[in-house]
């Protein structure tokens, strides 16, 4: 489909259609396309604008992710295909290894987000034959790479679904989130949650962690101490209802 840029969804249109052509590529699920509708909706509450509580959780969420031991990001087939080039360009900035870890697991599905990524500039990309599981998880979805998510201390899991967040907080990891929904079980479960689209918070980590990386470490662990996930949290529902009443009484 041919959007012209003149189009004043045109930004949302595009992002939909890529993630039609993720579908017909095999990097993503039909679920993911009513996951993502879900979240546009909240991101119309929000303007479609990356807010100040957004920005404070991106900032230290960088900074732990520069701190980090064993930082990873997880790809799934929504992330695929919707930004695999800044998710390599973060992984790079942040020093973080790249998993390929979805939901509705098929191993033709992962093979295709390993190939989207290498695509992208990933020089290896972890998950596309794994070798251990998330304790607390059934089925498929619990498998995950040891020398990936099974042995990282901090977790980019953006669009993530709630119990998987929740199992690997209760394994030990610091999990960092992007959901554009701060009512989901994974924005609640999540040590840091980003309130934002996925496809202007990782470009804007991206600019962040070059920004940051060369800062003492004692910089970015005040960074990390001063951040408050609940305040964020709180922060985001306020704005969402501010908004809406200044809707309703503009119309």
């Amino acid at each position: 489909m041919r959007i012209p840029k003149t189009h004043p969804r045109y930004e949302s249109l595009m992002t939909r259609e890529r993630l039609v052509k993720g579908v017909k590529g095999g990097l993503t699920a039909l679920e993911g396309l009513m996951a993502h509708g879900r979240g546009e909706a909240f991101d119309y509450l929000i303007g479609e604008k990356t807010r100040p509580f957004a920005q404070w959780a991106m900032k230290a969420s960088v900074a732990k992710l520069l701190l980090a031991e064993r930082p990873v990001l997880s790809v799934n087939g929504n992330v695929a295909a919707l930004c695999p080039k800044d998710m390599v360009r973060l992984a790079r900035a942040t020093g973080a290894s790249v998993e390929a870890n979805i939901f509705y697991r098929t191993e033709s599905r992962v093979r295709n987000i390993v190939g989207a990524l290498r695509k992208a500039g990933a020089r290896e990309v972890l998950g596309i034959k794994p070798d251990a599981r998330i304790k607390g998880l059934k089925g498929p979805r619990a498998r995950c790479a040891k020398n990936g998510i099974f042995s990282a201390d901090v977790v980019l899991v953006p669009l993530e679904d709630g119990d998987r967040t929740e199992a690997l907080v209760a394994n030990g990891k610091f999990v960092i989130t992007i959901d554009l929904n701060p009512l989901s079980r994974t924005a609640r479960a999540a040590q840091m949650t980003i309130v934002d689209n996925i496809v202007r918070a990782i470009p804007e980590m991206t600019r962040l962690a070059l920004e940051l990386k060369g800062q003492p470490r004692t910089r970015l662990e005040a960074i990390v101490r001063s951040y408050d996930n609940k305040k964020v949290l709180e922060e985001s529902l306020k704005f969402m209802s501010a908004r809406l009443a200044q809707l309703a009484k503009s119309h």
